[in-house]
């Protein structure tokens, strides 16, 4: 797995080792690293607790699976960034968080159905730090690929290639996807791509074996903060299906809608967008 591995206990996970950088890195590059190192030990955590626990019924597995990588994490930001602000699906919010200056949006596993699905790998952990109203750092753990995407150092990602006479692949999920999903994509000559969590069809569309992920009624902050940051920082186009910005930290951790394509797709699709209903409702994934 990239992105650093370290020895831990289920019961007790131990906190990643991370290196002082080197004189003059941005401070941005350090969050970079630690969001890295935290999101692979909490891959490596799940992927422990998932070996011992395989025998458990999937609802019990996903509870599990959720305490252990949130423990992890917990632990490992009081440890690192003492002074910061967290938001997570599976911690307590406070109420002062909204007027903090550094805050880390963490989602401990993303994509629980998958992961208490025997086999399956569309699954992720999600770490991403919001300083003064926008996202710094970043990074998408896919445990069971061996795979961490991060903001910092990281490669740009080249321009799709058209397949001719293929419209672009929306990566959707593969239980619920939103009601514009149908006439989008009859719109587009769009492919549909289903697959699991949130951050997986985000990291698809990173990774190129997806063009697009579209999604509306609404998803929490932490579902989309880690992996948008990630796609943003390799020059994807990232915002709400109105074209408007992506707004994180906010008192209420909803966004009711995004869009994460390549730039050179930006106007097409939101103008696709635009002819379809986006009054659609789904349950958060």
């Amino acid at each position: 797995m990239s992105g650093g591995s370290t020895p831990f206990s289920p019961a007790e996970p131990a906190l990643p080792r991370t290196d002082p950088p080197p004189a003059g890195t941005p401070r941005s590059a350090d969050d970079a690293a630690l969001a890295a190192e935290l999101a692979a030990g909490a891959g490596h955590v799940l992927l422990a607790l998932r070996a011992e626990h395989a025998r458990c019924e999937p609802r019990d597995l996903a509870r599990i699976g959720d305490a252990g990588a949130q423990r992890h994490l917990a632990a490992a930001l009081r440890h690192h960034r003492p002074a910061d602000a967290v938001l997570s699906e599976e911690g307590t919010d406070d109420s002062s968080r909204p007027d903090a200056s550094r805050v880390w949006i963490i989602d401990p596993l993303d994509g629980t159905r998958e992961f208490s699905e025997e086999g399956r790998k569309d699954w992720a952990v999600h770490v991403a730090l919001w300083e003064k109203g926008r996202l710094t750092a970043a990074a998408v753990a896919l445990p069971a690929r061996g795979t961490v995407l991060t903001t910092e150092p990281t490669p740009r990602t080249g321009r799709r290639t058209e397949e001719p006479g293929r419209g672009p692949r929306l990566a959707v999920s593969r239980s619920r996807p939103p009601a514009l999903i149908a006439p989008l994509a009859r719109l587009l000559d769009a492919r549909l791509v289903p697959m699991g969590s949130a951050g997986v069809k985000i990291a698809a569309v990173i990774e190129g074996t997806a063009d697009a992920y579209v999604h509306a009624g609404g998803q929490y902050e932490w579902d989309s903060a880690a992996p948008v940051a990630v796609a943003m920082a390799r020059g994807l186009h990232a915002s709400r299906i109105d074209g408007s910005p992506l707004r994180y930290n906010q008192a209420r951790p909803w966004l009711p809608d995004l869009v994460v394509c390549h730039p050179e797709d930006r106007d097409r699709t939101l103008a696709a967008l635009a002819h379809v209903n986006p009054a659609a409702t789904e349950t958060p994934s």
